[in-house]
């Protein structure tokens, strides 16, 4: 991940929102354009076929993370074994989707920022009262729709695309984008999102994993390596490993602490 990568997504952020900063009525817009004045709903908010659409991304989305799952688990049952896969890798992946599609959205914004769903609006046939994305002081309680934690979740594929190879990179930072993209917009089509609140989550999660991958991969100062993070885990993990083993009567040894100090 490139600092040309940087620039591109936050001037897109930055235009984006202060062009809806300035004329909040296009989002209004934009969620009109999946909106049925007729039946004043959503239509596609009750299709089947797009329902499993927006769950299947989302089963794509963590699908990405489950060797990173799998290693982990293994690692923190069997300490004494490698980690399966780059240790640098998973730590990576499981950050970031915890970041993206947990802290910064659910925990962070959504919880704290009242901007109502397009289809809880008076416009589109709700009860409240429309907010731009910059004003937290709408109505919802809670889940609110600033800014979407899907779309960040499907954002959140730009980071298995910076460990592609790098013929490959290219075509996989692409292959994310228009996966967040859509994923994005079939939530707009629910009636789930504004535009901002696709834009804005695709942006913070991009920031989000540049930033988690010059910590762990480019910055010297910073960076990680496999073999540290595989020890990490193994002294995270070894105190239950050897209550479990002492139980079942075996001998595990010495700490790996000890056993790996030089001979005084």
């Amino acid at each position: 991940m490139n600092r040309t990568g940087l620039i591109i997504a936050v001037s897109l952020t930055v235009a984006c929102a202060a062009l809806f900063a300035v004329y909040p009525d296009l989002d209004l817009r934009l969620a009109g354009l999946f909106y049925d004045a007729a039946s004043r709903t959503f239509p596609l908010k009750d299709n089947g076929l797009a329902s499993f659409a927006r769950d299947a991304a989302m089963w794509v989305a963590w699908a990405f993370t489950a060797p990173a799952f799998v290693a982990l688990i293994v690692k923190m049952v069997r300490p004494t074994r490698p980690l399966l896969i780059s240790g640098r890798a998973m730590a990576f992946l499981l950050i970031t989707m915890l970041l993206a599609a947990g802290i910064l959205t659910n925990l962070t914004f959504k919880s704290h920022w009242g901007r109502p769903r397009p289809v809880a609006t008076a416009e589109f046939n709700g009860s409240w009262q429309f907010k731009p994305w910059w004003n937290p002081t709408g109505e919802c309680p809670k889940n609110c729709s600033f800014f979407s934690g899907e779309a960040a979740t499907a954002f959140w594929t730009y980071a298995p695309a910076a460990l592609a190879p790098p013929v490959w990179r290219p075509l996989a930072y692409v292959g994310a984008t228009v996966f967040g993209l859509a994923t994005g917009a079939l939530r707009m089509a629910f009636g789930g999102h504004f535009f901002t609140d696709v834009i804005i989550a695709g942006g913070v999660t991009f920031i989000t994993i540049w930033l988690m991958h010059g910590l762990i991969y480019r910055w010297p100062k910073t960076r990680w390596s496999d073999a540290g993070v595989d020890a990490a885990l193994t002294r995270l993990a070894w105190p239950g490993y050897r209550l479990v083993q002492r139980l079942a009567g075996r001998d595990v040894g010495p700490d790996p602490q000890v056993a790996s100090r030089p001979p005084g």
